[in-house]
């Protein structure tokens, strides 16, 4: 592959607290020098002015749906959709079809992200087998075969015997449980947050005290066994007071965040429309604000998309017997720099959020531009106006809460060690 060199742009590496214009040289897979005014003759130039670079931007929470639902997606769309929306790394959950509680099935994803995959594709394993809550996956064999972590994502572990069997067993290869937290008796299958807006609207309520009872079990069990964990999509106020305080006790425990939780409330439940059905769902405006403070604290440590996609099937019913979930990987990054428009987060703080941070939870490569580093780089026009519109998208799916809403900023550039995985055209040209 050619040398490239990204001339004039802001560096953001803030695992280095570095931010200056310079120009930055990829060579043989791996960063090379940062710098002003190099030269590397032979080198691909992309002038990349008034655009920002950084570290590739990671993902720990995306379904890709393959194997066995690939209707849906599948790891060549998901991948494409995750270079185009400033992604070079993503973690794909295990409630594929069969979940991915065997080496077999590790073994197939690794296999087909190499063929197909735009991006790396780190899977994560199920904690039980067939996500059934009752008896442990064989975390060593699927460690082995690739997975950096184990989760029955969809399903928390109901069983406090189980869980913290998890913990210990997850704690002797040094793998994070990442735990969906929800206590499947308290939220009773209900459809949306329980407030005055599932009152209105006559949706039947879950209560945000079905996540952060399960998570409150989890952090004594934690602070019993030891174990690393890592709490997916946190969501509610209860739940970023208790991880801030487990912090604070020095327990070794992690959170993420999606967009949709940050930028939207319950009230967008009103029109009845299931492109704003996920679960955990919407909260209120002050679970929002709670969870806002908390990423900008570093409570919590990363933005992480969730991105589930589904097809029209499961989305065009009653809003009840819809399934869960949104997309979100081409519009994750606009959405965190609306949050930096805002005041909310520094342009350091995201990039500390959605790729330093993801690195630190999950032990991954990357997360920094420093010379020897993977060639992992984002370059983010932050200025890039754009109208949201799914049929555009390169994921499958279209189920986008976010249709037709007006964005500002996005990635052109895609690099994944030294290729290019996506690029803007006009860019390149």
């Amino acid at each position: 592959m050619p040398d490239i060199l990204l001339r004039g742009g802001r560096v953001l590496d803030p695992a280095r607290e570095f931010d200056a214009q310079a120009d930055v040289l990829l060579q043989d897979g791996k960063v090379a020098r940062i710098e002003r005014g190099l030269a590397a003759p032979g080198s691909k130039v992309i002038d990349v002015k008034d655009c920002w670079v950084v570290p590739g931007l990671i993902d720990l929470h995306v379904h890709l749906r393959e194997p066995g639902q690939e209707y849906k997606e599948n790891i060549e769309t998901g991948t494409a959709a995750a270079a185009a929306g400033g992604f070079s790394a993503v973690c794909c959950m295990p409630n594929t079809s069969p979940p991915n509680d065997t080496r077999a099935v590790t073994d197939l994803i690794v296999q087909r992200a190499r063929e197909k995959g735009s991006v790396r594709v780190y899977p994560i394993g199920c904690i039980t087998q067939g996500q059934k809550g009752e008896t442990l996956a064989d975390m060593g064999e699927l460690q082995e075969a690739g997975c950096v972590a184990v989760s029955d994502d969809g399903h928390g572990v109901m069983n406090s015997e189980v869980m913290r069997r998890a913990l210990e067993y997850a704690r002797s290869f040094h793998m994070p449980i990442v735990q969906h937290c929800e206590d499947s008796a308290l939220s009773a299958g209900g459809a949306m947050h329980e407030g005055l807006a599932s009152t209105r609207f006559g949706i039947r309520p879950q209560p945000a005290a079905a996540e952060s009872a399960m998570l409150a079990r989890d952090l004594e069990l934690v602070a019993l066994t030891g174990g690393r964990y890592h709490m997916a999509h946190i969501s509610c106020a209860e739940s970023v007071r208790l991880i801030r305080e487990a912090k604070q006790r020095g327990l070794p425990v992690t959170c993420e965040v999606t967009p949709h939780n940050l930028m939207l409330t319950d009230d967008a439940c009103a029109g009845y429309d299931t492109f704003f059905k996920m679960n955990p769902p919407l909260r209120s405006a002050r679970d929002q604000a709670a969870l806002r403070e908390a990423l900008a604290d570093g409570t919590i440590d990363a933005i992480a998309t969730d991105h589930a996609p589904h097809s029209p099937v499961e989305k065009e019913v009653e809003f009840e017997q819809a399934a869960n979930g949104v997309i979100g990987l081409e519009t994750a990054l606009a959405l965190a720099l609306e949050l930096v428009e805002a005041g909310v987060l520094t342009p350091a703080k995201l990039v500390m959020r959605m790729s330093v941070g993801p690195t630190r939870v999950l032990d991954l490569p990357g997360g920094s531009l420093a010379p020897g580093a993977p060639a992992d780089v984002t370059v983010i026009d932050p200025k890039a106006a754009w109208t949201c519109d799914s049929a555009l998208f390169r994921s499958k799916a279209r189920n986008t809460p976010f249709g037709g809403r007006a964005m500002r900023g996005r990635a052109v550039l895609t690099v994944v060690g030294g290729a290019i995985a996506y690029s803007k055209e006009s860019l390149v040209a």
